[in-house]
């Protein structure tokens, strides 16, 4: 019987600040144009938090019945290391999909922007089919595109579009920089696997592209964010604050490229979402809250 410290480790809390970065902004980009709804701000926390753990927790079941968590070198998987029978673990995941599904009805139903049905669908299936069903796309490379999409652009957009009622070209390009934060995070952990996911027959983009060319992927994805600020300064002075962020990006940029064993890459990945988090609230205190 698995103990309260291996669930809590099957949840991967380490990815859950990716599930909070873009609500946050999303929510300041409502506040800067005055239409700051805190009851729609949590429960779209609660939707972005609930679908994290449900792809966490599908993940663990996906990879296990298939065996690829066999060949891994990360912390156990409660179905991958036997600690708990796969239908239990499954139960948990669609446990947490129906909450983020219900807190998403919520959002819905107050707005009453009944497309948002589809965003929410969408979402759910590209959390289940990353690793889930008969072709995962997370086997085919595609899986970093996935993230940046669904934890960038879509949560940051829909955040701010739950609130406002309107398109916010900030929430987009905020979004894209949370996004890449959040592949980059990816990217990392998929360096670490990329000789295990080769015994898998798991098809990652790391697999694909090679070291090599991953963690230059990984500096792109990270320096990105840092890209965006410049012109943020120009119209929101406070966004200088963002630039913070380059105490973990500049460590980080040498860290990963040049990590020898797993461990460091799961020192880095975690560092990665730190910064999102930290880029997150920098950016929503200089769009929202501080002018000069």
């Amino acid at each position: 019987m698995a103990s309260i410290s291996q669930w809590v480790s099957g949840a991967r809390v380490r990815t859950l600040p990716l599930a909070i970065s873009p609500v946050v902004l999303g929510t300041a980009v409502a506040n800067s144009v005055d239409q700051l709804n805190l009851a729609i701000a949590f429960l779209a926390l609660m939707v972005s938090l609930f679908l994290q753990l449900g792809v966490n927790f599908s993940n663990d079941y996906s990879d296990g019945v298939r065996g690829t968590d066999e060949f891994r070198v990360g912390p156990a998987r409660l179905t991958g290391s036997g600690t708990v029978e796969p239908p239990k673990v499954l139960r948990v995941a669609v446990v947490f999909f129906t909450l983020a599904a219900a807190s998403g009805a919520a959002i819905i139903v107050v707005t009453q922007q009944w497309w948002l049905v589809v965003v929410g669908v969408l979402a759910i299936l590209a959390a289940w089919y990353y690793t889930g069903g008969k072709d995962p796309y997370g086997y085919a490379g595609l899986g970093e595109l996935s993230v940046f999409i669904f934890f960038g652009p879509v949560a940051t957009v829909g955040t701010s579009f739950a609130q406002t009622l309107s398109f916010q070209g900030d929430a987009l390009i905020g979004g894209i920089g949370l996004g890449s934060f959040a592949a980059a995070v990816l990217v990392a952990n998929n360096i670490r696997d990329i000789e295990t996911d080769k015994q898998a027959g798991k098809r990652t983009l790391a697999v694909m592209m090679g070291s090599k060319a991953s963690k230059s992927l990984y500096l792109f994805l990270i320096w990105l964010p840092m890209i965006i600020t410049l012109p943020y300064v120009l119209a929101y002075p406070a966004t200088i604050l963002a630039w913070l962020v380059l105490l973990l990006v500049i460590p980080l940029s040498l860290m990963v490229p040049t990590a020898k064993s797993a461990k460091e890459l799961i020192t880095g990945l975690k560092l990665t979402s730190y910064a999102s988090v930290a880029w997150a609230i920098a950016m929503s205190i200089g769009i929202s809250f501080i002018s000069f």
